[in-house]
């Protein structure tokens, strides 16, 4: 299904140099995207992936650094999102769109549509960095490097760990844990998952930007509870040391967890103004949580384990980095995964780089450092790239 004829985004919301833009015909969607150092075809190609509850619009910060730099920079609303979705999705609806397998075949007939064999690096954040990480491990010809940011990339289950990875996650002990602590609590993948979870985010301009207003800065660093740590393990009592809405307090929904956190005076701040919130209030009351949400739903009923199962054994081939923000619980809150990352995803690991002054949104809260960091990546897996030939 294409998107309605939507017009691209207004060039007054968007900084000097960058264009908004449609693509059609990309694997069936409509896909709209952001731009930069279009002017010159022969640049390399930076694709720069978003997360939830995020959208193309999250990268503008980083994107004219970039240009500026050499690259032609794109970003794209994923399946589901923005100005890419079609209208509203039913909770009913297939969710074979939306594993992660087809998200990796959408952005191959992206890279095709944009006349391009290859991009230079792809970039994740928050869920996209799931996405980014399986298109450099399924495609390590097309993804010539990746960069994850937030949430850590744990790569495919061993070989001898393939059977017991199969498990969907919804099955997990750990639920029936969480909610019989003293204080009853819920994942919030598993609340994501529900029928519940859009319906309670949905609403008009108004009421969405209320929502994302104190969604965006309880996981910012203007957030002062927000002090991550590595916890102990996989259990009750460790996951629930961490914020709401990661562990919710059962019963709970997410605007309710996070509207009493909201900024005094639900006033905007220096990385996220009104105007920039407006962008995304209005996109999300257009089209709704639940295209976004159903990623969320291929993770909890055990799609994407069966996507990277196929790969069980595998790690990741080409360089890569991790970007987060020094007051980011998001790299914590799979026990692990971090160290996983580092020790066995990926062949080529160039470090973990904790950014001041930044929570979750790093690259709106510090586009600056976050821009200057994949920079220098990108020249030193350069550099190291002949010797590892």
């Amino acid at each position: 299904m294409n998107a309605p004829n939507l017009p691209p985004l207004d060039d007054a919301v968007l900084p000097t140099g960058i264009r908004s833009r449609f693509v059609d015909g990309v694997n069936g969607l409509r896909m709209h995207l952001l731009e930069a150092g279009h002017e010159d075809p022969g640049r390399p190609c930076l694709l720069l992936l978003h997360g939830f509850p995020e959208l193309a619009y999250s990268w503008r910060k980083v994107m004219p650094a970039l240009a500026k730099a050499g690259y032609h920079v794109v970003a794209p609303d994923l399946r589901g999102y923005g100005r890419t979705a079609a209208g509203p999705v039913a909770y009913e609806a297939d969710l074979a769109p939306f594993r992660m397998h087809n998200l990796l075949l959408d952005l191959l007939c992206l890279i095709a549509a944009l006349d391009r064999e290859r991009v230079a690096t792809v970039i994740g954040h928050d869920f996209g960095s799931w996405v980014a990480g399986f298109c450099a491990l399924a495609r390590p010809d097309v993804f010539g490097s990746v960069v994850l940011m937030s949430a850590p990339f744990a790569g495919t289950p061993t070989l001898d760990a393939i059977a017991e990875s199969l498990r969907p996650p919804a099955q997990d002990p750990i639920h029936a844990a969480l909610s019989g602590l003293p204080r009853p609590r819920e994942h919030y993948h598993r609340y994501f998952a529900s029928p519940a979870a859009a319906p309670d985010m949905d609403g008009n301009p108004t009421r969405v930007a209320a929502f994302l207003r104190a969604y965006f800065h309880h996981k910012s660093a203007d957030w002062p509870g927000n002090a991550p740590h590595p916890l102990a393990g996989w259990t009750p009592e460790a996951l629930a040391e961490m914020p709401t809405y990661y562990i919710m307090d059962l019963g709970r929904s997410m605007p309710a967890t996070v509207v009493p956190e909201a900024p005094e005076g639900g006033a905007g701040c220096a990385w996220l103004t009104d105007r920039e919130l407006a962008v995304y209030a209005t996109e999300y009351a257009r089209s709704g949580f639940q295209g976004p949400l159903q990623g969320y739903r291929c993770r909890m009923d055990g799609s994407l384990a069966r996507d990277l199962g196929r790969f069980a054994g595998g790690r990741l081939a080409v360089p890569a980095l991790f970007i987060a923000g020094h007051s980011d619980w998001g790299p914590f809150q799979a026990p692990g995964a971090l160290e996983r990352m580092g020790a066995r995803t990926c062949a080529h690991f160039y470090g973990c780089h904790f950014v001041d002054g930044a929570g979750h949104w790093v690259q709106q809260e510090q586009p600056h450092a976050v821009a200057d960091l994949i920079l220098d990546f990108l020249r030193r897996s350069i550099d190291d790239a002949g010797h590892r030939i």
